[in-house]
């Protein structure tokens, strides 16, 4: 296959899903991971590692960049969870960390040798608008905000090297899973869509053409940056 190769976490469903599609479609050689298989015929290859694993992480990139010559890197897998600052336990806070914060890091290592070698290089960091704040997201809202400090740091580090860091930061998403565990009419979904300036939800392939944007050789000039793709919930808000 032609093409960049472009490493995507959580490539099973929703939003990973969406892009792996979308950049398969592009021309792209996917090299997907996640913790199941996709449910659909991927454009590249398939392996199946669970991110909250540090040592699995560890063995399974090293294969994964001895195997394949990485282009492009979306940390787009995450861990959410709900619960107010008394419900939060320490163990519920270090699980969102490890996922959202240490495997993002893994993955970025892993595949930055590569990079500098070719001196070009592409990685995108999926964030939330959760992490301006959100009743009862304060451990994912926290693990977010981190992504968007890896995001501008390593863009500083790394911008000689041709290599540019972006992180692409989704509102509410009507995923199938979204959909499959909520009522869309119920008074609480109504709610939400009634807070959204734009008055719906965003759709995953929306999110991922903001991903295959800052892949392309026509974001060279966009580094440090955080896309919020969140229906106007993030205008008003102090920027990170």
């Amino acid at each position: 296959m032609a093409g960049p190769v472009t490493l995507v976490t959580g490539v099973s469903r929703g939003i990973g899903r969406a892009i792996a599609e979308r950049l398969g479609a592009a021309g792209h050689t996917i090299v997907g991971v996640a913790r199941n298989p996709p449910p659909y015929e991927l454009r590249g290859t398939f392996y199946a590692l669970d991110l909250a694993d540090p040592k699995a992480t560890a063995a399974s990139l090293a294969d994964i960049t001895k195997r394949h010559a990485i282009d492009n890197l979306v940390n787009n897998a995450g861990l959410v969870s709900t619960a107010r600052l008394e419900q939060l336990t320490l163990d519920d806070l270090d699980r969102l960390i490890s996922v959202n914060v240490r495997a993002v890091t893994q993955c970025a290592q892993a595949c930055l040798p590569g990079m500098r070698a070719k001196q070009r290089g592409r990685i995108v960091n999926l964030g939330s608008r959760a992490m301006y704040g959100r009743s009862g997201r304060g451990g994912y809202g926290a693990a977010k905000a981190a992504v968007v400090g890896l995001t501008r740091t390593w863009a500083l580090e790394l911008a000689r090297d041709g290599i540019t860091v972006n992180c692409v930061a989704p509102g509410p998403i009507a995923t199938d899973g979204f959909r499959n565990n909520n009522d869309m009419t119920s008074p609480a979904v109504k709610a939400l869509l009634a807070s959204i300036p734009v008055g719906r939800m965003g759709e995953p392939q929306e999110i991922a053409a903001a991903v295959e944007y800052l892949l392309s050789d026509d974001a060279g000039f966009v580094t440090g940056q955080t896309l919020n793709v969140c229906g106007g919930l993030s205008v008003g808000l102090d920027p990170i």
